[in-house]
């Protein structure tokens, strides 16, 4: 015990410095601590932000569960899609347009010939003819890009427009 003694009275600056410097860590620790738990306590309030009080495991549970219902409704709107897509191909998505005087003595534009084709060019074509006295139509069924009727080089024409994807409001533009 008199060694302590002897040891404390010698060394009683060395001592006090040692437990300051000690103490000075301490609190610089706490103080990091302080700002790590202010951290972590603004998470998990934002994380249990408009829930009614209930364990961490039942947010999660319930966060699982949305997930799953989210997977469910995206399984849904890409079936739909497809279904869309599949239906889509069927309907019209080529057009081509082109006027035309068919007949030298009139002196407009009033014949035209129009062609309405789906994803595989599949569809048809009507050509109205404008003459003086009368105005005929007609409808020619189109498979694959081909007739089985016998087609105007307007008709042809027509066809190639809306194979080739030239806009319709660009053709009726122009004409």
């Amino acid at each position: 015990m008199e060694i302590i003694k002897e040891f404390i009275s010698n060394y009683n600056f060395e001592i006090i410095l040692g437990m300051g410097i000690i103490l000075f860590v301490l609190l610089i620790f706490n103080i990091v601590n302080q700002f790590r738990i202010s951290s972590i306590t603004k998470k998990y309030d934002r994380l249990v932000e408009g829930v009614e009080a209930g364990s961490l495991e039942k947010i999660i549970f319930q966060s699982l569960d949305r997930v799953d219902e989210v997977s469910e409704d995206i399984i849904k709107l890409k079936d739909f899609c497809y279904d869309l897509d599949d239906r889509l191909k069927l309907s019209v998505q080529k057009v081509g347009f082109i006027r035309y005087n068919a007949f030298s003595e009139m002196g407009n534009d009033l014949s035209f010939s129009i062609a309405m084709l789906d994803d595989k060019i599949n569809g048809f074509v009507i050509t109205s003819i404008y003459g003086r006295d009368e105005c005929n139509t007609y409808a020619k069924s189109i498979i694959n890009g081909k007739s089985k009727y016998n087609l105007s080089e307007e008709e042809i024409e027509a066809i190639n427009r809306a194979i080739n994807n030239k806009s319709f409001t660009e053709e009726i533009a122009r004409s």
